[in-house]
């Protein structure tokens, strides 16, 4: 079976190109997701609450601008794919059983606008870039700018309504 990690006697292959994609992925992606859920659901809705939708939402939008740009330019460092970024251009043509990937392909089979509002308001910036750029690791062209900085206002105009949204509920449900 060439897509195992291990060899015929059960034993961890780690030299496998499967295996080792495999682990980076998830490497990659829960250390992106613990990061990203701990800006989302905690930092992103505190800053709404303490600062207000305007002036929390300009500062996340800030702080999310330099976090993704970061990210791209680790991403490019690293040349390799460790968030399956690579493996969601492939999704377009996706035709399995799985409803939100069924869903997703169809999105992004639509094109690259519809692509970009898509990723925006479902990812973020680094994910919505590193996704509709050309190449895989080739910095930020013009393109890829004009998309990534589309992106942080799409993407954090969305968000800090849904938190705005969450934080009102919340604060109406305590204070009843």
């Amino acid at each position: 079976m060439p897509w195992t990690c291990c060899d015929s006697d059960m034993t961890l292959n780690s030299k496998s190109p499967w295996c080792e994609r495999a682990a980076t992925w998830f490497a990659g992606i829960l250390t992106f997701k613990a990061f990203d859920y701990a800006f989302d659901y905690v930092l992103y809705p505190f800053a709404i609450y303490r600062l207000g939708l305007v002036v929390g939402g300009i500062v996340m939008a800030m702080l999310s601008l330099i976090n993704c740009l970061l990210l791209l330019r680790l991403y490019d460092w690293l040349k390799r794919d460790w968030l399956g970024i690579e493996w969601l251009k492939g999704l377009k043509h996706y035709v399995g059983p799985a409803n939100w990937r069924r869903v997703l392909a169809w999105l992004l089979g639509r094109g690259d606008v519809v692509a970009f509002f898509a990723l925006s308001v479902r990812f973020d910036p680094f994910v919505t870039t590193a996704y509709l750029r050309r190449g895989q690791f080739d910095g930020l062209s013009r393109r890829a700018c004009w998309i990534f900085f589309a992106s942080v206002v799409v993407s954090n105009v969305s968000w800090a309504l849904v938190c705005f949204g969450g934080v009102e509920v919340v604060r109406r449900l305590w204070a009843d």
